[in-house]
């Protein structure tokens, strides 16, 4: 990977282990743009570069699949932390209140659900899975090198 699409994609990724992404929202951030036009050897005219040419030339990974291992190894972590620290009674614990009218939004935990349905492990139970380290990790590089749109 080139030294600068990695360090340029780190404000856009500030946090993302928590996003929980609707699909259209996947989708722009799946054209986003980084370099520049490029010049077409035949024509000599500029054009952009589509994003799956950019992929071929740059080789960086798509930065929804880097949303998502990010987000498998957060879960991990959180379903590995102590019953005894704050984060993990945030992660728990049930809100209060109403829930505004409407359909709800995709939780956080679905979308760990969906990614492992997407690697074949969907009928698991992942917190149990996340237990064991080296299998957990083994998932999330597996998030992070699939190579689906």
């Amino acid at each position: 990977m080139l030294y600068g699409v990695r360090f340029r994609l780190l404000p856009v990724l500030c946090g993302c282990e928590t996003w929980s992404p609707k699909l259209w929202e996947e989708r722009r951030l799946r054209v986003l743009k980084i370099f520049g036009p490029k010049r077409d050897e035949v024509t000599r005219e500029w054009r952009k570069l589509h994003h799956e040419e950019l992929n071929d030339l740059y080789s960086s990974p798509n930065i929804v699949r880097v949303i998502k291992s990010r987000r498998m190894r957060w879960a991990g972590h959180m379903a590995r932390v102590c019953e005894r620290r704050g984060v993990y009674r945030i992660f728990v614990g049930k809100p209060e209140g109403k829930r505004p009218l409407g359909r709800p939004r995709r939780s956080w935990e679905d979308n760990i659900k969906m990614d492992l349905q997407e690697v074949g492990c969907g009928g698991m139970d992942w917190i149990e899975l996340a237990q064991d380290w080296d299998r957990w990790r083994a998932l999330v590089n597996v998030i992070l090198n699939l190579r689906v749109p």
